[in-house]
């Protein structure tokens, strides 16, 4: 499995107990949509390498309590602590309209209805309260909030995401 044919899903976070069970940071919007998962794919100096889930319990802000098979102590799960997680791209179902992947639309231009292009989309920082998408326009960072309505169109063909930026919030980052 290549990097490219999948998704980030999170990192080992720590160690949790003594019997080779860790603790998973799942950076996603709903940790919930994971909770059945049988096999993770997690890298290692650069290769992805399957994992598979013998038990797996969701706790509390995105962590997960998972035990590996052949994972059994304390030393084999230190082995893969600090390590980055993937899922195949191809296990998600694909959105429509203006709903997307928070990984898919990296990379995608962001058009605003009163300012055109406003650049290129970095990443959507995940914070519960108020999730943003940070767009990076030359060495300009804009940081614009994930609000109900603001996506009006995703355009995967193009590559674009529009939107309709709060009034004066693009002016506050690019001084229009």
């Amino acid at each position: 499995m290549k990097k490219e044919d999948c998704f980030y899903l999170g990192r080992v976070a720590k160690l949790h107990g003594f019997k080779g069970e860790v603790s998973l940071f799942l950076d996603v919007s709903n940790p919930e949509d994971y909770n059945s998962l049988d096999a993770v794919f997690i890298d290692i100096n650069d290769h992805l390498t399957p994992f598979f889930v013998e038990t797996l319990k969701l706790k509390t802000k995105g962590f997960a309590a998972v035990k590996f098979e052949g994972v059994n102590d304390e030393n084999a799960a230190k082995d893969i602590l600090r390590k980055d997680i993937y899922l195949p791209s191809q296990i998600l179902p694909e959105l429509e309209g203006v709903n997307f992947y928070d990984h898919e639309i990296v990379g995608f231009t962001v058009m605003d209805d009163k300012h055109g292009d406003i650049g290129i989309v970095d990443q959507v920082i995940d914070l519960k309260a108020n999730p943003l998408l940070q767009v990076l326009k030359g060495e300009k960072e804009i940081l614009i909030p994930l609000l109900k309505g603001l996506v009006t169109k995703v355009d995967r063909n193009k590559k674009e995401l529009r939107i309709s930026a709060p009034e004066g919030l693009v002016d506050l980052y690019l001084g229009n």
